[in-house]
């Protein structure tokens, strides 16, 4: 797998989550090909760095191509993939993944048998590869969590882009991308709006 390089991660946040789309994700012996993506960046009030550099936000402002890794509610560690030149604070959020290898330690890690059930969400792909908060600031480029170029077959996939999911703030932001007609997405064929509504999201082919 050729592993993507840091130049492609400094660039607009917006454009390397759509690019991040049919990547691999690998971590040990478990891998996925990314499917949804979600950016966020300085300027607006749903990133962390919005509120400026902390100890918290170090890694975000820190050089393209680092993992960004935080707990969500506690209970979920969620995976970032640091963007754009050092000292802006832009990431884009994994969301979802398409399992490639290392699908039976996934499931003994997820407790699940149902592969679409795996890795459809942030938090759900982090457990399924291993993911832990120890990964915070690791380079993406060397390991020991790696994203490499995908195959041949998904530069032809369409990219959706929609909004983003599971905030309160720049919701109207169409930050979020998928492969469309995937059925690994975290919320196929709807999404939630932000503020408790539901709206549709063509990620899943009617």
């Amino acid at each position: 797998m050729r592993r993507l390089a840091h130049a492609f991660y400094d660039r607009p946040v917006v454009e390397v989550a759509r690019d991040l789309i049919g990547c691999v994700l690998m971590h040990g012996q478990a891998s996925g090909v990314i499917v949804e993506t979600e950016a966020y960046h300085d300027c607006e009030p749903a990133c962390h760095a919005f509120v400026g550099l902390t100890p918290r936000t170090a890694t975000l402002f820190g050089p393209p191509g680092r993992a960004y890794v935080y707990r969500s509610y506690g209970v979920h560690a969620m995976l970032n993939a640091v963007s754009e030149p050092e000292g802006v604070g832009a990431a884009v959020l994994i969301r979802a993944l398409e399992p490639l290898e290392g699908i039976e330690l996934m499931r003994a890690r997820r407790g699940l048998d149902r592969v679409q059930d795996l890795c459809s969400g942030p938090g759900k792909l982090t457990q399924a590869l291993g993911v832990e908060l120890a990964c915070n600031g690791v380079d993406l480029a060397s390991g020991p969590l790696v994203i490499g170029a995908g195959g041949q077959g998904w530069r032809e996939v369409r990219i959706v882009p929609g909004p983003r999911i599971g905030i309160t703030k720049a919701v109207e932001l169409p930050w979020r991308f998928c492969a469309a007609g995937n059925r690994f997405v975290s919320r196929p064929g709807r999404a939630g709006d932000g503020r408790g509504g539901v709206k549709r999201w063509p990620c899943v082919d009617e």
